[in-house]
């Protein structure tokens, strides 16, 4: 008897928990775009979906080669790796995960702030490692307080400054304009902003438009007591730049989620002891992910039963 399920490809490695659910909905074909082209040819007229990641690469070239893609859901808030233009082009929506994963990034954004001004990562090895034994740790510096600049006020930078203001922080931020429903101060470029904060949080979209935003001149700004925290995309933040603020002490120190070549980290923010580093872990909770994968595949359940799916992304609202 032939499989009515819908043909569904995977695009990137996805929670186990998700891929069990696609696979009781869906006939799916995990990464055949990767691994094994011919056999993607040999499927591609039955595809009806794209199941991808916030990392994932959808380009415009691997839709063109599924001619029944109708839909691509995107497990994520971030869904830079989409070429929305090129599936709006041909009638294809694309969703994503935003709002479940607030909560679980924000916390993420202020463990990394006190890691980082605390150094309670290099604290806990230098317990492990006897050093107590010779004498007390340097001395770090103080977050209740200090002045706290946000880069992107959506969801998640509004998480932020909500979580901060408990300790006391002032709180700046700067967006593509300013809101009307937040009391916080706007800036309107992110060199003064990052020149009137002792910690600067990144929480903007990735993308062309934020390509290595941070660059040498706010990290210049922000300065030799200034900490950066990354929570966002890798490709806002100019590596090279940082590595080089880092090393010559223009930058006292940063806290980072995401990376330009992830999973490949550079080995010299690896060898700093005033870096703190993650692996892309913002989000990465057992509800949270759950909440996220139920989202993701109610999005292609809707779609495919004829329903307005539940969270487009904003250019196909």
């Amino acid at each position: 008897m032939p499989n009515s399920k819908p043909h569904l490809l995977i695009a990137a490695r996805l929670p186990p928990l998700y891929v069990q659910a696609l696979h009781a909905e869906y006939t799916v074909h995990d990464r055949l775009h990767d691994t094994d082209p011919a056999a993607l040819a040999r499927v591609a007229p039955e595809i009806r979906a794209i199941a991808a990641s916030g990392e994932s690469k959808v380009p415009g070239t691997l839709m063109a080669q599924l001619p029944a893609l109708k839909m691509v859901s995107v497990l994520g808030v971030g869904y830079d790796g989409v070429d929305v233009a090129a599936a709006k082009a041909r009638g294809v929506m694309v969703t994503h995960t935003p709002d479940v994963l607030n909560d679980e990034v924000a916390d993420t954004a202020i463990g990394l702030m006190l890691c980082a001004a605390r150094q309670l990562p290099a604290a806990d090895r230098y317990v492990r490692a006897g050093q107590w034994l010779n004498g007390a740790m340097p001395l770090t510096r103080k977050m209740s307080g200090s002045r706290l600049g946000i880069v992107g006020l959506g969801r998640i930078g509004k998480a932020i400054a909500d979580r901060a203001k408990a300790f006391g922080m002032s709180i700046a931020y700067t967006s593509r304009s300013a809101k009307a429903d937040v009391p916080y101060r706007f800036v309107a470029n992110v060199v003064d902003l990052a020149a009137q904060s002792d910690f600067l949080v990144v929480i903007t979209p990735g993308g062309a438009a934020t390509r290595k935003m941070i660059n040498a001149e706010v990290l210049q700004a922000l300065g030799p007591t200034g900490i950066l925290v990354n929570v966002a995309r890798g490709s806002v933040v100019d590596e090279t730049a940082l590595i080089a603020a880092l090393k010559d002490g223009a930058l006292g120190g940063a806290g980072l989620d995401v990376f330009e070549d992830e999973p490949r980290v550079p080995q010299a923010l690896m060898d700093m002891p005033h870096v703190v580093l993650t692996p892309h872990i913002g989000s990465a909770t057992q509800e949270t992910r759950q909440a996220m994968s139920d989202l993701a595949l109610n999005n292609l359940k809707a779609f495919f039963a004829g329903q307005a799916v539940l969270t487009p992304v904003p250019e196909l609202r």
